[in-house]
């Protein structure tokens, strides 16, 4: 496939709190595009405050996909999340728009640029086993599992940290079912030629001020109503053991709900977690060779920051 060929795409990413949405949004209605959300829980009904979702509003201006579009007991994966995000660039793209990927999954986001094909893996994955490693990460302990990646794939050990236990659990598997490193698979993949002709736009600012912005997102996310969404989580039968629950801003007050630790403690761990997978985020992003980076803090507002991104694709020919 020539570049000629392919579809545009645009990529805002960054790290949490660093502004994506607000951009993407803007950007979208000035340029005829569509949104496609980049995040591992997004997707999932229910799941607004701790998740970060846009607003009702800015869900009504400009249309989104790959929100709201899985219930919290529902398997979610980078194989489901590229075919969903394949289907969407699709269908957004026949209609004459501009598909906009907003999101800081990284990982996810990668799998859709290079075609990765997890297909074979992923008709072949055991349950049981997926099952096995959930009961071992409950009883022993995070770290446990992802010690037993690190004798296998050390590699992909070193960059996937241990609290994030669905991409643990999801190397394992890879390897359990198909005798292969992820970390080798992701090398051998990212030798391909892109899926598409895309521009990555990466957010970024000072990191007192963006790990600020954190502190104030979560104390924000706790005056909207976080204790109270996860309370209507359990109350419908979703509960700590479920993959989804163990995001970002779930699991902590969950711990709190359980009376294992105050509020207090639980927003400071919150706090403590999101900054760390900011930390992360920015680490990732930076081994994005062609990404064009953008200093937030270096645009007066929002408009300023939009329209430089529009300079810049315009020169490219992806809108006149």
């Amino acid at each position: 496939m020539n570049s000629e060929e392919k579809k545009s795409v645009l990529i805002i990413a960054g790290p949490t709190a660093s502004g994506k949405s607000a951009l993407a949004i803007e950007l979208a209605k000035k340029i005829n595009g569509e949104i496609i959300s980049a995040d591992s829980m997004q997707v999932y009904k229910y799941m607004n405050i701790g998740t970060a979702k846009a607003s009702e509003k800015e869900l009504s201006e400009i249309k989104h996909h790959l929100i709201d579009v899985l219930y919290p007991d529902e398997p979610f994966s980078v194989a489901i999340f590229k075919e969903m995000a394949e289907n969407a660039i699709k269908d957004i793209s026949e209609r004459g728009k501009i598909p906009i990927i907003a999101g800081g999954t990284g990982f996810y986001i990668n799998a859709l640029l290079y075609g990765t094909d997890f297909s074979s893996a992923e008709k072949e994955a055991d349950d049981s086993y997926r099952n096995h490693l959930l009961t071992l990460a409950e009883e022993k302990g995070k770290e446990y599992i992802h010690t037993m990646l690190f004798k296998v794939d050390p590699e992909a050990a070193e960059k996937i940290h241990f609290n994030n236990i669905k991409r643990v659990i999801r190397a394992l598997e890879f390897y359990h079912e198909t005798g292969t490193k992820i970390s080798e698979h992701n090398k051998n993949e990212k030798s391909r030629d892109k899926a598409y002709h895309d521009f990555m736009f990466v957010l970024h600012m000072n990191r007192d001020i963006l790990y600020d912005r954190i502190n104030k997102r979560v104390d924000q996310m706790i005056e909207e109503g976080l204790v109270k969404e996860v309370h209507g989580l359990l109350h419908m039968g979703y509960d700590r053991s479920l993959i989804s629950m163990q995001g970002l801003g779930y699991k902590e007050i969950i711990r709190y709900i359980d009376g294992e630790c105050t509020l207090e403690e639980a927003v400071d761990t919150l706090k403590q977690s999101t900054r760390h997978f900011a930390k992360r985020q920015i680490t990732w992003f930076k081994h994005q060779n062609e990404a064009i980076w953008l200093d937030v803090l270096k645009h007066e507002d929002i408009n300023e920051l939009t329209n430089e991104v529009i300079n810049i694709i315009k020169q490219d020919g992806i809108i006149k």
